[in-house]
């Protein structure tokens, strides 16, 4: 049952029915008495009608006393002091009342985190050694697995690497029979001319320059506020996180910013797909030194193979492991004068992944559908859906710590 907080009663009875079983309380006072007489309550909405300092206080409080309480505050209208303030103090979600899919959104996404929570506290914190195994970690503390973060990477434009990182997310989250659908976040990293948005046809009301201001305190929490949901099928969705809207703010997203918003990702997800700009900033740095695996996007065609191999040359010179390389050739049956033995003979590595050429790709682009999702049948979609299997579905959870550059 959700917790409603909202002085307008026919507002608050709108939400209550909005929202199904719900109560409703008019004060501060009479929260905490509800909060006080439910125990296993695990969400409270503050509605436009509440007041933003009862909002902030309350979630304050239980963020320390009560994590697995979630709180979502509703305001038509946000400033980014506002955000910063209601991020920091606890509050998951900010969402404008009118847009009801959001807050139906919103709330699950609380309730869902509130379930891992209680999960998490229940979960005992210590193992017994078992004869001939491996020894407990020490202090009580498991040694957790976190998410595979796999950057899709170019050093030239015009490869495909956009198509190749929505489609290998949608893949990704709809698993196989063997593991099932899994938690993916797509995160767009070409800050100033990201192609995400556009190709799932998702509207940037929130960016990744939207963490700018909370830079030095964000959290999950404030994470996940920053998310936009892609829902391609039926119990299948991806989360976000969108590049900024005008190319001007991409020097406002840190390179520590990015190296924060990774490491949370990689505790809330299984993978963490990153789609990067055709550069070696900064930016991209801070993602590629945060990878597990890299794809490695090329086309049959002289540059944007030189460009590659001035790639893998580069990684040798960062120290990226060479294992955690795989080079996808997309187009790979274009006719363009070069057969596979030249353009092995000039990037010196093998090609796992081969992605054939259709003018689909284009027309899914323009439809915002990818053909994962749209068409999973396609000779597109059933070539992404190899490279899935073959190189992560399957594989064993990364353990913390475990980059693709090494030690030293």
């Amino acid at each position: 049952m959700t917790i409603i907080y909202e002085a307008d009663r026919r507002y608050a009875h709108h939400l209550a029915t909005l929202l199904g079983e719900a109560v409703v309380v008019e004060s501060a006072q009479a929260l905490v008495e509800q909060v006080n007489t439910d125990r296993d309550e695990q969400l409270v909405l503050f509605g436009p009608g509440a007041p933003l300092a009862d909002a902030v206080e309350f979630a304050g409080q239980c963020r320390l006393r009560r994590p697995e309480l979630g709180v979502i505050l509703l305001r038509p209208e946000l400033d980014v002091q506002v955000l910063a303030d209601a991020l920091k103090a606890g509050v998951r979600e900010v969402v404008d009342p009118s847009d009801h899919a959001a807050l139906l959104a919103a709330s699950a996404r609380s309730r869902d985190l509130s379930r891992q929570l209680v999960q998490k506290q229940a979960r005992p914190t210590g193992r017994a050694a078992v004869p001939g195994g491996p020894a407990p970690s020490p202090a009580g503390f498991e040694e957790a697995a976190e998410a595979q973060v796999i950057t899709v990477f170019s050093a030239k434009g015009g490869c495909g690497k956009s198509t190749v990182a929505t489609n290998l997310a949608i893949t990704l989250a709809q698993g196989n029979k063997a593991t099932g659908g899994r938690r993916v976040c797509l995160i767009d990293l070409d800050l100033a001319f990201g192609d995400v948005a556009i190709m799932l046809q998702l509207s940037p009301q929130r960016t990744i320059v939207d963490a700018v201001p909370v830079a030095d305190r964000i959290d999950e929490t404030g994470l996940r506020t920053l998310l936009t949901r892609y829902e391609p099928g039926p119990g299948v969705s991806v989360d976000v996180l969108l590049a900024p809207v005008q190319p001007a703010q991409a020097e406002e997203v840190t390179r520590d910013l990015i190296t924060e918003v990774i490491h949370l990702a990689r505790g809330m997800y299984d993978f963490v797909v990153i789609d990067t700009a055709s550069a070696f900033t900064e930016q991209m740095l801070a993602a590629l030194d945060a990878t597990h695996h890299y794809v490695l996007v090329a086309t049959p065609e002289l540059p944007s193979l030189k460009n590659l191999r001035v790639t893998l040359d580069m990684f040798d010179l960062l120290d990226y492991r060479r294992e955690a390389r795989t080079v996808v050739l997309n187009r790979a049956d274009s006719k363009v004068g070069l057969s596979m033995t030249e353009i092995e003979k000039v990037i010196r590595v093998p090609i796992v992944g081969f992605v054939p050429s259709s003018r689909d790709v284009p027309l899914s682009a323009n439809r915002g559908v990818p053909l994962a999702a749209g068409q999973p049948q396609h000779p597109v979609s059933g070539a992404i859906r190899e490279l899935a299997e073959k190189r992560f579905l399957g594989t064993a959870p990364v353990k913390r710590g475990i980059f693709a550059r090494k030690k030293g």
